[in-house]
């Protein structure tokens, strides 16, 4: 049986793929970005999303787009959600849709 991988929160990738190779720290960054550096924090221990202004500013500050964050930010929800609810999304059956 193959182990299922956790899902990737942003903050792992702003911190690994972003701030560790810029050697950039959470207070450059935040000051960047015009945002408290607790925002940028919490964000890269994981313990809050991107919101649709954090991914603007990571966005304009990091040069990558915004929907970049709310992807990632939308498929962690997901991984989260699909995990959290398995049990229950297996027993929904399909509607048959009749054609016109």
């Amino acid at each position: 049986m193959t182990r299922k991988l956790s899902p990737i929160h942003p903050g792992e990738v702003l911190r690994e793929e972003f701030l560790a190779p810029m050697k950039l720290s959470a207070y450059a960054l935040a000051k960047a970005c015009d945002v408290p550096r607790t925002r940028i924090e919490r964000l890269i221990r994981e313990e809050t999303p991107v919101t649709a202004d954090t991914a603007l500013r990571l966005g304009k500050a990091l040069n990558t787009s915004p929907a970049f964050w709310m992807n990632l930010q939308a498929r962690f929800d997901l991984e989260v959600a699909e995990d959290a609810l398995a049990g229950a999304i297996r027993k929904i059956e399909r509607i048959a849709v009749e054609a016109a």
